[in-house]
């Protein structure tokens, strides 16, 4: 009967290192990735040659009997000096696997682990996939929202009327007020407007209690996220607790 399992069981063994079309990797924005490559053999290849690259291009890890980018080889590329590593104790099972540390989006892409001296020469491609993350981009994005402006328009005994503006963001942001719980909180309608091709926005909301609100900012086309923060004091509310204690006092 045919079984798939047995099938690629052969194929391994006819082609000791082989290619996986569509195997993918995919790791979060700053994490570590290892992008496997295994001899399916599992002889030794302490004292053979292999070659990572990116892209078909881009010298990523090269290991020669021992020699590699981080003993003294050169010719890494340099977005991956200091960032790449393999498995030493592992090679001696036919492990070629990298480690890459601290990845970037500048990282996704295809990478090639390649055996140049086997008969044939053998190649295993893998897609790495960085997802990335929603943080402040201020430092790194020209038209990332800077941090958000919270002004206290109006304060009472009983609540306090908030406004939060946003200034020359590009693409257009979303606002929103969060209390310290990280509930949105119902507020006016967002003024926008836009010169130049940046965006200007003002959201106002009321709060009657005291506590600490936030207004969060996110453009999500970028993966910028900013906010500030502001405490409120609300006075009606410590009034009306002395009014409820001073009752419960009087009937006791």
């Amino acid at each position: 009967m045919f079984s798939p399992v047995s099938s690629l069981l052969n194929i391994m063994i006819k082609y000791p290192f082989f290619s996986c079309p569509g195997f993918k990797v995919v790791v979060e924005e700053d994490s570590d990735a290892v992008l496997p490559c295994l001899i399916s053999t599992k002889e030794d290849i302490t004292g053979k040659l292999f070659d990572w690259k990116k892209d078909g291009q881009k010298e990523v890890f090269m290991y020669d009997s021992g020699l590699h980018y981080n003993n003294g080889r050169t010719g890494q590329d340099k977005q991956f000096k200091g960032r790449v590593s393999h498995f030493q104790d592992q090679l001696m099972n036919g492990n070629a696997s990298i480690k890459i540390q601290n990845v970037k989006m500048a990282d996704s892409g295809i990478y090639s682990c390649i055996f140049p001296r086997l008969q044939p020469s053998q190649t295993f491609n893998i897609q790495l996939v960085v997802e990335q993350l929603l943080r402040d981009r201020s430092g790194e994005i020209p038209a990332a929202s800077p941090e958000p402006y919270i002004t206290i328009l109006d304060e009472t005994e009983d609540g306090s009327l908030l406004q939060c503006k946003v200034r020359g963001a590009s693409p257009e942001p979303k606002v929103e007020w969060q209390d310290s719980s990280g509930n949105i909180l119902p507020a006016e309608e967002p003024q926008v407007s836009e010169r130049g091709g940046r965006y200007y926005v003002t959201i106002n909301t009321t709060v009657t209690k005291t506590g600490r609100y936030r207004c969060v900012v996110t453009q999500e086309e970028i993966s910028h996220h900013t906010s500030a923060e502001t405490f409120v004091f609300i006075s009606g509310e410590i009034s009306v607790l002395m009014f409820y204690s001073s009752n419960e006092f009087n009937s006791a």
